[in-house]
């Protein structure tokens, strides 16, 4: 008689411990506390930027001329910024401030990759919060990013003088990326251009 009392405890308890054991497991692997989450692998690190041409957003005018789209070798002899946005995107609107306080810096190229958007709703964006942007180019189908390796926007990547990929950050650069993360590789790489 004294078995069953126990074994029912046991039963009425078991499903409590597998679920913090669970929710445990779950907390740790989610948690991005003490983690770089921004610092996502990438295949094309050191590796030339995408050779690849694409067109640019039509009717994005600066000083009475066109902003022309992404060439080919159009990176060479440059540091560059390239970022992938789109006026859909929260998180493009939320990394904006950083994008234009980089654009400030005179000695960068910065490079748009307008991801799947409408040229109308792409045009509204940059003509609402600021073009920061040098070369914009429209990646409609997506094709571009998958070259770039992409994950999700908004990323932003930076281009050595040579054309090769020194740098990717996931998700929207906030303030403290802008200052601890790519500001150190921008000042390198344009160091190492001279």
């Amino acid at each position: 008689m004294d078995d069953k009392p126990k074994n029912h405890i046991w039963t009425s308890i078991l499903p409590l411990f597998i679920f913090l054991g669970i929710a445990g497991a779950s907390y740790s692997l989610l948690s991005t506390e003490g983690r770089n989450v921004s610092a996502l692998p990438s295949a094309l690190l050191d590796k030339p930027a995408p050779n690849l041409g694409v067109p640019p957003l039509k009717g994005l005018i600066q000083d009475n001329i066109q902003i022309p789209g992404m060439t080919q070798d159009m990176f060479k002899d440059k540091t560059s910024i390239v970022n992938v946005f789109a006026s859909w995107c929260v998180p493009c609107r939320q990394e904006h401030p950083q994008i234009l306080k980089l654009a400030k810096d005179k000695r960068l190229q910065m490079v748009g990759i307008n991801h799947k958007d409408g040229n109308k709703n792409a045009l509204e964006f940059l003509s609402e919060l600021g073009n920061p942007y040098d070369v914009v180019g429209v990646d409609r189908s997506g094709r571009a990013s998958i070259e770039w390796g992409v994950y999700g926007i908004p990323e932003t990547f930076i281009v050595n003088h040579e054309g090769k990929i020194i740098f990717k950050h996931v998700g929207p650069v906030n303030p403290r990326d802008l200052s601890e993360s790519l500001m150190p590789i921008i000042e390198d790489a344009i160091q190492n251009s001279n």
